[in-house]
């Protein structure tokens, strides 16, 4: 039986600009044993978009890494809201500091629309701090949470 009032999922990257973004979480967790996670979604539920990432990094459980280094990548796309949202582990260690220029640098990729850009580069970035604090050992290092894209409503 087909359901006609089923919504078409809404697609805001094509098959090539999601493997460029999954390709940058990979790369950004190979040399280290943190964990970088990216949320899509088209509207932020929260008037604050840093509520909400938090939010999701903990409906994603995310704060169950060993080392509490987890790192939440948050766009909620047609409201034009964005977060990265660090747990303790990593943010111990960058400080505000580092994830307010996080955001700042996918803003200025998302004013120009380049938005895979945008999310890629600061993945890598992310990727570059977990690397310089949390650096991988191949004796111990396992992947500890999912590389793909996840996409809400």
């Amino acid at each position: 039986m087909f359901n006609f009032f089923r919504k078409k999922a809404i697609q805001y990257f094509s098959e090539q600009e999601k493997q460029i973004i999954t390709s940058a979480i990979q790369f950004a967790e190979h040399k280290t044993s943190g964990e970088v996670r990216v949320y899509i979604e088209s509207k932020c539920s929260y008037v604050n978009a840093l509520d909400r990432a938090v939010e999701i990094f903990n409906k994603l459980e995310m704060y169950k890494t060993a080392q509490q280094n987890g790192v939440l990548v948050y766009v909620a796309v047609k409201d034009r809201q964005l977060a990265v949202y660090g747990d303790k582990g990593i943010h111990e260690k960058v400080g505000d500091e580092f994830w307010n220029t996080s955001v700042k640098k996918m803003l200025s990729h998302f004013n120009t629309k380049n938005y895979v850009d945008g999310i890629a580069n600061v993945v890598k970035d992310i990727g570059e701090a977990l690397q310089s604090h949390f650096p991988y050992n191949a004796e111990t290092d396992i992947n500890e949470l999912p590389d793909d894209i996840v996409f809400g409503k």
